[in-house]
């Protein structure tokens, strides 16, 4: 009796010892888990290719391809999209509601002095001019002066007119565009509610194989852009930062970065 008594007494020990086993298994995975980071990318849903809701409302294209790719390669952290605005874009950083943003951020001292970039770039955008078809008074950024252009306030494209009427004797008449939306922009060009519409070419050109729209690229480029990861200035900021740009700079030199391009772009902009 005492060695059947015993033996019942090991067993409920072991599955004792068990369960707490278990609990405890259990409890450091929980805390694995919970170690990763989420880090809130912030981007459009309506800015192809680079950034978009597909047919199945999920957001991609180039930039959103990138993030992903440096998510693989981070350990300890997760990024998570948030689609958001153009113009709530910066003060969503600003307070904390997102804590980078993706989106074809182009690096100018004006921005650098109020946020972070990467110092590793991961597009070279060109900045061109749309113009109804078959117009030919306006080929330059001085043939723009006493025109209405559509814009968007805050990007880098109106920024650039912007500083180019601090100079000019004769404005550039600035339509800011109540929508957010470039190709509703596209759309009144075509439309003659505006003379024309400054942006980059691949946006462009994405826009017209959507839409028939009668509006053509003039003159040359008026700039090359640097496009980089932004986030808010910080200790987050600057810790974000020292880990994402090795990344970048190991996607660029790897050919990632050029295949995304493709896939997304048909051609190679990237950085040197």
């Amino acid at each position: 009796m005492k060695i059947k008594l015993r033996l019942f007494q090991l067993i409920i020990a072991l599955v004792g010892l068990t369960v707490i086993l278990n609990g405890c298994s259990s409890k450091e995975t929980t805390a694995d888990e919970t170690e990763e980071k989420v880090i809130l990318v912030g981007t459009q849903n309506d800015y192809p290719p680079f950034a978009f809701a597909d047919e199945n409302n999920e957001l991609t294209g180039y930039d959103i391809e990138v993030v992903k790719e440096i998510d693989k390669k981070l350990d300890g952290y997760t990024f998570e999209f948030v689609a958001t605005p153009w113009d709530s874009m910066f003060l969503a950083l600003e307070s904390n509601k997102i804590q980078a943003v993706a989106d074809q951020i182009a690096k100018t001292p004006e921005r650098e002095e109020k946020y972070l970039f990467t110092d590793e770039s991961y597009f070279a955008a060109e900045t061109v001019i749309v113009v109804k078809s078959g117009r030919e008074d306006i080929q330059t950024l001085e043939d723009l002066e006493g025109k209405k252009v559509g814009a968007l306030a805050g990007d880098s494209y109106t920024l650039l007119l912007e500083e180019h009427n601090e100079k000019a004797d004769n404005d550039i008449i600035l339509e800011y565009s109540e929508s957010g939306n470039p190709s509703e922009i596209l759309q009144d060009v075509q439309n003659g509610r505006v003379d024309a519409y400054v942006n980059d070419p691949i946006m462009i050109n994405n826009v017209l194989e959507k839409y028939d729209l009668d509006v053509e690229i003039v003159g040359q480029s008026l700039v090359n852009d640097d496009m980089g990861i932004v986030f808010k200035k910080g200790e987050q900021g600057e810790e974000l930062k020292a880990l994402i740009d090795p990344i970048l700079k190991e996607l660029k030199e790897d050919g990632t970065l050029a295949e995304l391009s493709k896939k997304w772009t048909g051609g190679e902009y990237i950085p040197e």
